[in-house]
């Protein structure tokens, strides 16, 4: 017997999310209106609230945080490749 997984879609999950912040309705309530889980419920109203200042932030802010994600990757691979060629630098020198 296998069980098949249901996908929600973020809308779907938005909306109940934003119900359950709300608190009009409890948890059990919300579950039987929309035939979900409570722990799903749960989980997708702690998601809403943990991502919800990103939905304030700027784009600019956004960009500069890639940038700098970017940046510290190719100031990785520098490294690395410095490493790299110090050692085959020392050991073609035998």
């Amino acid at each position: 017997m296998t069980g098949k997984r249901t996908k929600y879609s973020g809308d779907f999950k938005a909306k109940v999310a934003l119900e359950a912040i709300k608190g009009e309705m409890t948890l059990a309530q919300l579950a039987a209106k929309h035939g979900v889980h409570q722990t799903l419920i749960n989980s997708w109203k702690r998601q809403a609230i943990e991502n919800m200042a990103s939905a304030f932030s700027s784009k600019a802010e956004q960009a500069q945080a890639d940038r700098e994600s970017e940046v510290e990757k190719l100031h990785a691979k520098i490294g690395q490749l410095l490493v790299e060629r110090d050692f085959l630098r020392k050991a073609s020198g035998r």
